[in-house]
């Protein structure tokens, strides 16, 4: 019953990963296929592959934020009127 291999640890997978295989962990689960230590097991694994990408996204909303600061002005109504000439 054990693995060939063990899962790549969280910080190196990509977000993209991450939700891909948080995602196979759910229909798993919701197969009602896994075993009692399985079922544990995917869940330690999900909760950590969650808290993995919620990371991700928080770190990509403040650097889009800080990118919003530093590129992104108000426009002025003379620039909407006349085209900003």
């Amino acid at each position: 019953m054990a693995r060939a291999s063990s899962p790549k640890p969280v910080t190196e997978l990509t977000f993209e990963q991450a939700l891909d295989e948080l995602d196979t962990l759910v229909r798993r689960m919701e197969s009602g296929d896994l075993s009692l230590d399985e079922s544990i097991a995917a869940y330690r694994r999900g909760a950590e592959l969650a808290r993995y990408c919620q990371g991700k996204l928080a770190a990509a909303e403040q650097e889009i934020k800080k990118l919003d600061g530093e590129l992104l002005k108000p426009l002025e109504p003379s620039e909407l009127r006349g085209g900003g000439q």
